[in-house]
């Protein structure tokens, strides 16, 4: 019979020693946190493929996660890129650009595209990429990727390091490959990832956690 009491005592203090540490935030159960300062280091972010021409009509992607849609009306997309970069040139140029995509298939061509410069590199021979010249706006898309979006730029906003292009949505386009049953692009089709900074890692994304509106209902109010 001892050795039961003693057991519910040792049972009594660890639950002690536990709400302890979950009432003085002592434990990462209660949400210790370490702080990183400002930075940039807010995983995940989004994987785009930014396409632009150049002043001589040639293609160039730059990969880019400083990235969002960032209105419903009119629908608009927001990249933000330094303006040291090639891709920057292009875009004040045309006023135009592209949202491209990649599945994770795609994760290898999508690195090169960030870590070199269409001023000294021809990205799209080097991938082997198929370079679509856009319908509606003066940049190209890439025909490898299953989902581009055609933007027309409406604002330029300097933000410091960045400046931020906003491009109005003209068109998107979607492989019917990848569509589902409603004739919406599939996310596992597509097979998109993500950029996490400070790791400088892609991660896939391969599992739906469940519709919004199930999800909310398990909240009792």
């Amino acid at each position: 019979m001892n050795r039961y009491r003693k057991a519910a005592v040792l049972g009594i203090i660890v639950l002690g020693v536990f709400a302890c540490a979950l009432l003085t935030g002592d434990s990462a159960v209660a949400g210790k946190k370490k702080s990183f300062g400002t930075g940039t280091i807010i995983p995940p972010v989004p994987v785009w493929v930014i396409g632009s021409y150049d002043t001589d009509g040639k293609p160039n992607m730059m990969t880019a996660s400083w990235v969002g849609i960032c209105c419903s009306d009119p629908a608009s997309v927001t990249v933000s890129i330094r303006e040291s970069r090639y891709s920057y040139i292009n875009i004040l140029a045309t006023r135009s650009f592209t949202v491209n995509i990649p599945s994770k298939k795609y994760a290898a061509e999508t690195a090169f595209f960030g870590t070199v410069s269409g001023r000294d590199v021809d990205k799209l021979a080097a991938t082997g990429l198929t370079a679509v010249k856009g319908e509606h706006v003066n940049a190209p898309y890439l025909a490898e990727f299953p989902l581009v979006v055609e933007c027309r730029v409406s604002t330029m906003v300097p933000v410091g390091s960045h400046t931020m292009f906003i491009g109005e949505i003209v068109d998107i386009k979607v492989d019917e490959s990848v569509l589902d049953e409603n004739g919406m692009p599939d996310p596992m089709k597509v097979s998109p990832f993500l950029f996490c900074p400070g790791s400088n890692g892609f991660y896939g994304t391969s599992e739906l956690i469940g519709r919004v509106g199930e999800l909310q209902r398990k909240i009792k109010r």
